[in-house]
């Protein structure tokens, strides 16, 4: 099978593209073509374990660029969307960007996939289209109640794939993934942060009372997840991805805490809350567990190597800290 990747070099595509490249997805892979504008957060490091294998190739370029890819797009089987502006605070300062990436390049993508004839193509989405919920967990049916300019860009783009399935056939299906966490994130998102302010001696900032909370998927799982999503799901569909551990912002920084063997408050600064701050995520993951999905990453063995990650690799995100700001 021939996949374009796009966003294939953020964290969550270049997790995906070296799965596809080293077996751990499937044996069936001809060709991994990504395509990725390189914003602040897509760095070609993050593919520097497989920019050697004969299957892999990359352009670089905006999803906004239909011309591109109509050069780009026909010959292959299957596409994977991942291009987006993902963070919530900047959606918050500047909103317009994820507008245009998130809204405009996804249903640029979806046209040019029609001309190109691609037979298979998923959208990557998230949990945050649903807004919050107090209790209980949401499923594919629930209401797209998004808070976030972040969010709502996600959830329009959402509306196209189910209208460009509806309307004119595309074999096309969507995922809604709670938080990710694992190698390669990019250092301005939670856990990377909290674990590289800590390798520097420096505290924690902790929105508001620290009990907003977050359903936790480590990347790998999620990775297989949207493999099951393009091999058995339905056109037209959307699927909830689920890592199965809740916690409140506070719990996981005293998880994060203590397998960095520090104490307490003392590293913890509590900063004003996030404007529009959800209160709770939680997704119910039936639909794609009855395909076979299943989170095999333990939440206290993966946060313990994501850490050991980072200890190990600060030539890696220390020259990306900056950019975090």
């Amino acid at each position: 099978m021939r996949y374009l990747v796009t966003g294939g070099a953020g964290f969550i595509g270049s997790h995906y593209v070296r799965g596809l490249l080293t077996g751990r997805l499937g044996s069936d892979v001809e060709r991994v073509h990504v395509l990725d504008k390189l914003t602040y957060a897509g760095n070609l490091a993050n593919l520097a374990d497989v920019a050697d294998d004969p299957r892999y190739s990359f352009v670089q370029g905006d999803l906004c660029n239909g011309e591109l890819l109509d050069e780009v797009l026909p010959g292959h089987d299957i596409v994977v969307n991942f291009a987006a502006e993902t963070h919530v605070d900047r959606s918050i300062a500047g909103p317009q960007d994820f507008v245009l990436t998130n809204v405009v390049g996804t249903q640029t993508l979806l046209d040019s996939c029609l001309r190109s004839g691609v037979g298979r193509v998923v959208h990557i989405g998230t949990d945050e289209v649903y807004g919050s919920i107090e209790s209980g967990s949401w499923t594919e049916e629930s209401p797209l109640l998004p808070n976030s300019p972040y969010a709502a860009s996600k959830a329009s783009a959402e509306l196209l794939v189910r209208a460009y399935h509806r309307t004119y056939g595309l074999n096309v299906s969507s995922t809604r993934c709670s938080n990710n966490y694992g190698p390669y994130q990019f250092p301005e998102k939670v856990i990377p942060l909290f674990v590289t302010n800590l390798i520097d001696d420096l505290p924690v900032p902790l929105y508001g009372d620290g009990l907003n909370v977050r359903d936790w998927l480590h990347v790998d799982d999620h990775c297989a997840g949207i493999q099951v999503v393009i091999e058995k799901g339905e056109a037209g569909e959307a699927y909830n991805i689920g890592g199965g551990t809740e916690l409140t912002n506070r719990e996981l920084t005293e998880v994060i805490l203590r397998h960095m063997d520090r104490d307490g408050e003392t590293w913890v600064q509590v900063v004003p809350d996030r404007l529009g701050h959800d209160r709770r995520y939680s997704v119910d993951d039936a639909r794609i567990r009855a395909l076979g999905y299943r989170p095999e990453r333990d939440f206290d063995q993966g946060i313990d190597e994501t850490i050991r990650w980072y200890r190990d690799n600060q030539a890696w995100w220390r020259p990306l800290k900056g950019a975090a700001a």
